[in-house]
């Protein structure tokens, strides 16, 4: 049975190319607002996080009607370190957008997200979005894509995508860059004509891929997924079946069955094959498992998802300030948390230590972890974080493999000889250097823990107008030892409160995070030093008060401002002997070992190994 009263799509693309945009100008076209609803920019970016940081973090389901023909929109996220969430979404449905900026032309993700679709066989349709941009190159852009696409082996079929010219921004889509167009019914009509309507037989067993999983503090999980085969009617007895065998079949009922329109869920008595459902009331659901009818349980396949690449030890907070601004504090509040992120995470990876205190924690990127960090301590979470390290492997032949990531940086002509310099320190290898209107496009082969701490660095050395975009490449032979930090730390002498005098003695030696008034305690890091060594200094310490007075003495100090830290840069500023103490309302930098004196002794037993 062909359902051609249904389009199933996808929306990907490379990080702010504009596919929320787009979806949200569907959304409008289609009549899912009312005419005098005030909407908000990206209404898809429904979180915190994502409104925030202008990026799309999780999957989302939506769903428009044209011409009689219900479309079923998903938009993903752009980012390469939530690439996990792109590759499973992909199953629910037949063709994609492929969104590619007017300007900047297909990046690392776009390579990413279509290769997955063209190995799945979906249909793409090309958009070139922001073609109103004032440097738009909508001509040079379709030809770069037509070659990746030749790179990617696709199909002669697919090297016939139409390509339609927009604005998501303005609302505006045609099939020639030449003309501006006047609303989204080229783009529409693409899909509905491109994108073939999905099958299956509804006489069969029933078969559902649950390809992600929403939670609702009332319901429960929700499992969403296009239903394959069969029809799904509510109250039905169901089974859920995993297509590894990691895990016994469980018999369950489908309680609440939830089809998308628009912005909300709209209950349904039944389904058929073609529709993407949501299902709530299944305790025990997972992604990738199958629902399927128990007297026919059979499994669909589910998508390998790549291997994490990044790990961070998660431990309970020990420092002196512990308990004071948290919630949920103890080692089994943060079990409880980290297991369950992986319920709806298939790129995290969560396993336990030698220690009942600390978890080791293993993503896809920097961002991956430091969303879920950000996320935790939001919800009331305080606990401590270690420095990020990459995950090695050993090959058949006992050679030791690191991950290495394609970076791409588009940086003004006089900012090339010194992102150059500063890539090859950390082993970087450029592979293409090009002109692009007026800036340099460099392209580097690097391994992962080289570009730990780079983007700050980024920024400064390209005076803010740089933009680096990085995606994983493969496992390679190991470069060997990489320079640590240039820079050393400031560390608190003693316990106490910051005071101004200390401050001001102490702010000679580098530049501070903190100022006066705040809580510190022995071997907390509170500035950083220029020199590439740690500094021990007095930021509680007191003027000395006496009855003699002299010349200026009584002059107010003028403190320099202080560096506040963003979670980011905390994470790249950490090396391996420090932790990053996170709660609700604070980010502290501290050594693991607070001692001053036992530090000294394990730094001169460093040495002399070194030298032995």
């Amino acid at each position: 049975m062909v359902r051609e009263d249904i389009r199933n799509v996808a929306i990907i693309a490379h990080v702010d190319h504009g596919k929320t945009t787009l979806v949200n100008e569907l959304l409008r076209q289609c009549g899912a607002f009312r005419e005098n609803q005030e909407v908000s920019d990206r209404v898809m970016d429904s979180g915190d996080l994502e409104r925030e940081r202008g990026i799309t973090i999780l999957s989302k389901n939506t769903a428009i009607s044209y011409n009689g023909i219900k479309i079923n929109v998903v938009d993903t996220p752009g980012h390469a370190d939530f690439g996990g969430e792109v590759e499973r979404v992909l199953k629910m449905v037949n063709g994609v957008l492929l969104v590619v900026d007017a300007y900047e032309g297909p990046m690392p993700q776009t390579r990413f997200v279509l290769q997955h679709a063209l190995e799945l066989g979906l249909k793409v349709v090309i958009v070139v979005n922001k073609v109103d941009r004032p440097d738009a190159r909508p001509a040079e852009v379709v030809d770069e894509i037509l070659e990746l696409l030749l790179e990617l082996d696709a199909t002669d079929e697919q090297l016939d995508s139409p390509v339609i010219f927009a604005s998501a921004r303005t609302g505006c889509a045609s099939l020639s860059h030449y003309d501006a167009g006047t609303d989204f019914k080229p783009l529409l009509d693409a899909i509905v004509t491109h994108v073939p309507p999905p099958e299956g037989d509804e006489n069969a067993p029933l078969q559902m891929l649950v390809s992600s999983i929403d939670y609702n503090e009332y319901v429960g999980r929700i499992a969403v997924g296009r239903i394959e085969n069969g029809v799904l009617q509510q109250n039905d007895d169901i089974m859920l079946t995993d297509w590894h065998g990691a895990r016994p079949n469980v018999k369950a009922r489908a309680v609440s069955l939830f089809v998308f329109d628009g912005l909300s869920r709209v209950p349904v008595s039944s389904s058929k094959p073609g529709d993407i459902v949501a299902l709530a009331g299944l305790e025990n659901v997972n992604i990738g498992d199958t629902v399927c009818d128990p007297l026919n349980p059979a499994p669909l396949p589910f998508v390998k998802i790549s291997e994490p690449t990044v790990e961070m030890t998660f431990s309970v907070n020990d420092s002196p300030l512990a308990g004071r601004e948290g919630k949920f504090v103890t080692s089994r509040n943060l079990r409880e948390r980290l297991f369950r992120e992986l319920l709806k995470d298939v790129s995290l990876k969560v396993e336990e230590t030698d220690s009942t205190d600390s978890f080791s924690v293993m993503g896809r990127g920097e961002m991956h972890l430091s969303i879920l960090i950000e996320t935790m301590r939001r919800e009331g979470y305080e606990f401590q974080v270690g420095a990020p390290k990459v995950l090695f492997k050993t090959d058949e032949n006992g050679t030791k493999l690191e991950p290495f990531e394609e970076l791409v940086a588009d940086v003004p002509e006089s900012a090339v000889g010194v992102v150059m310099e500063k890539l090859g320190a950390r082993k970087g290898e450029l592979v293409r250097m090009s002109p692009i209107a007026g800036r340099m496009r460099l392209e580097f082969l690097i391994p992962s823990r080289g570009l730990f701490g780079y983007r700050s660095e980024f920024l400064t050395d390209t005076r803010g107008e740089g933009v680096l975009n990085t995606i994983f490449h493969g496992y390679e032979p190991a470069k060997g030892e990489l320079s640590s930090r240039s820079v050393g730390a400031l560390i608190a002498f003693e316990s106490g409160e910051s005071i101004t005098y200390g401050l001001y003695n102490a702010q000679e030696r580098g530049q501070l995070f903190i100022g006066a008034g705040v809580p510190v305690y022995a071997g907390m890091v509170v500035g950083l030093s220029p020199k590439g060594e740690d500094i021990v200094v007095n930021v509680c310490k007191k003027k000395h008060v006496s009855n003699m007075r002299a010349s200026g003495s009584d002059e107010a100090l003028r403190l320099v401002p202080c560096k506040k830290m963003s979670l980011e840069q905390c994470l790249e500023f950490l090396s391996e002997d420090e932790l990053l103490e996170v709660t609700p309302t604070s980010l502290r930098i501290r050594k693991a070992e607070l001692d001053h004196g036992a530090r000294a002794v394990a730094a001169s037993k460093k040495k002399a190994a070194a030298k032995a």
